[in-house]
């Protein structure tokens, strides 16, 4: 000690230049200085409660230290780990981060899932029922401009262009993740993104009165952005709300949804419901009421805590909003926790494009993040819908039994995807991956045999119908829900937004590409383009297998830790 701490008395527990976990900067500085009304001599192993509470707000304790026994971590000497270190200055006590589910935080979830994740299922299927009104509005109003009807091609061209825009969409507004969720936070970067959303759902209600296509496609291309931003922002305050112990349940949630919505907007686009010629605009601007729902139901719900922590550095919002999440005035660990992460975050800078690619403790876990999202649009899943209404047909069903199929279909996806929001913390993500991605493709090679054959015998059809159902099943289980929240588990606050940014940019991108080239694959290699979704699920399921970490229980710095040691080549993911 330096001899201006030669009056302090020195005890084995106490760590020099480290704070306690708990301690804000204020009460405990690098410097090693003793916090106000706490003397190293009473470090002992039983500790007594001791309340400390800053000069601003005496009625709101920020610190409760509890009677309970700590024990001394090792710190490492490397610099590079050093951020890693601080956060596990002291081994926790079992069970700190067991809170569960409470009503408010219930609230929260809704208020931010409802609002997002149903405006993404729901304008990914909400386009394909009124697929022929839409192509023949299109034809007339060509035909009212020009007093020529629109040739085939070209009304194909431009619906493609409706459908593909969606996903261009997509990508610029998950590329602006990390910019909205930085500047705005996660809760003002939902809130804002509403906007598109309405704007969107103005240009679909009034596209067929004003007689322009064009609006139609902006309107897609402007919900796309707003679809986009939702899949990077929404994840990320789920997950950065959530308790540890149900991190993954909530994950998930945007997930159940997402094909809740799905299911809704099949069903709005039955002929007996919007599904027809004078009301289908309006079953396209029905987009707007979940953006409505959100911007009065989210403002009654905080901001992140670790938002306010740690990027906003506003302690007490940051408590106020943990202690109105968890219904109780007893969040002094959890706290305590979240501020052992905001001083590591200190000791490394805001994490740039180039940062999280060039530094390898970065650029592992970002990897992996892009391949799961890579994995979930790549495996298939696409292909098999798009084929079920011929597998339905080809089994002897006729065009309302096919549809009526497609809506149990969709009604399956929401069973399995509420069934993986409970199983994902009981098997883990890793665990779910690998068997949703191995029951996908034994399923998808059978499928292809069965499509070469379809019609050697009708029971042929009938077990093509099971295994498009029972693909979708194993989609849900773990790659169509674990991806959307597996990066926020996999990076630090520092390069969390960035990270989604990135991964979500990614799964559009991927969408994009699906959307684009799988008509003419199927064209040119009719059932055998399924070998192509049996080769790319064996190079999934291997580098998941051999690289992709088990989150489940883990903290943040556990996480990390493991990619330090990958990337200093100590141990292997």
């Amino acid at each position: 000690m330096s001899n201006s701490r030669s009056n302090v008395k020195h005890h084995p527990l106490v760590q020099e230049d480290s704070p306690l976990p708990g301690l804000s900067p204020i009460d405990s500085p690098v410097s090693g200085t003793p916090p106000r009304g706490l003397s190293p001599d009473r470090l002992l192993p039983e500790i007594d409660m001791e309340v400390f509470s800053t000069p601003h707000d005496p009625s709101l304790n920020l610190l409760e230290v509890p009677n309970t026994n700590w024990t001394r971590s090792p710190i490492s000497s490397d610099p590079s780990s050093r951020a890693s270190s601080t956060a596990n200055l002291y081994d926790k006590p079992a069970g700190l981060a067991g809170m569960g589910l409470n009503a408010r935080l219930a609230f929260a979830i809704s208020a931010a899932a409802f609002g997002s994740a149903f405006q993404h299922g729901y304008n990914l299927g909400v386009i394909n029922n009124p697929q022929t009104l839409m192509e023949e509005w299109i034809n007339s109003t060509y035909y009212d401009r020009y007093d020529e009807p629109m040739t085939e091609q070209k009304i194909t061209f431009i619906f493609s262009i409706i459908v593909s825009i969606y996903c261009v969409g997509g990508m610029i507004g998950g590329a602006l993740t990390g910019l909205f969720a930085e500047r705005l936070g996660r809760k003002g970067g939902l809130l804002i993104n509403n906007a598109f959303a309405l704007v969107a759902a103005v240009l679909f209600g009034f596209c067929k009165m004003a007689g322009s296509y064009e609006m139609l496609i902006a309107a897609r291309f402007v919900i796309g952005i707003n679809n986009g931003l939702n899949a990077g922002l929404c994840p990320m305050y789920l997950s950065e709300i959530a308790p540890v112990s149900l991190r993954g349940a909530i994950g998930t949630a945007y997930q159940l949804v997402l094909t809740i919505s799905i299911l809704i907007s099949q069903i709005m686009g039955l002929d007996n419901l919007l599904g027809t010629e004078s009301l289908w605009p309006i079953a396209l601007a029905l987009t707007g009421i979940p953006a409505i729902f959100q911007l009065l139901a989210l403002p009654v719900c905080p901001e992140s805590p670790k938002f306010l922590l740690i990027t906003k550095d506003k302690p007490m919002d940051a408590q106020r909003a943990l202690t109105w999440l968890r219904n109780t005035n007893d969040v002094q660990t959890e706290m305590g926790e979240m501020r052992n992460e905001a001083e590591a975050s200190k000791l490394v800078p805001s994490v740039s494009l180039r940062e999280i690619t060039m530094n390898p403790t970065l650029r592992i876990p970002l990897v992996i993040s892009v391949m799961m999202m890579v994995a979930q649009q790549l495996s298939g899943i696409n292909a098999v819908i798009f084929f079920s209404t011929e597998i339905y047909k080809s089994a002897g069903l006729n065009t309302d039994a096919a549809l009526q199929a497609t809506i149990a279909m969709g009604a399956m996806n929401v069973l399995m995807t509420f069934a993986s929001l409970v199983m994902v913390e009981k098997f883990g993500r890793k665990t779910l991956m690998l068997v949703g991605l191995s029951g996908m493709l034994v399923d998808v090679f059978l499928l292809f045999i069965c499509l070469l054959y379809k019609n050697s015998h009708v029971v042929v059809g009938y077990l093509s119908i099971f295994l498009v159902i029972f693909f979708v099943v194993m989609f849900a289980t773990g790659p169509g829900s674990i991806p959307w929240f597996f990066v926020t588990e996999l990076f630090a606050q520092n390069a969390r937004p960035t990270a989604s940014s990135i991964a979500v940019a990614v799964n559009w991108t991927a969408a994009f590409i699906v959307g684009i080239g799988f008509l003419p694959l199927k064209e040119l290699m009719g059932p055998f383009v399924f070998i192509i979704f049996v080769v790319l699920l064996i190079l999934f399921i291997l580098f998941t297998w051999f690289k992709v970490p088990e989150t489940k229980g883990r903290s943040i710095d556990e996480i990390t830790s493991i990619f330090k040691q990958t990337a200093y080549g100590d141990s292997r993911v």
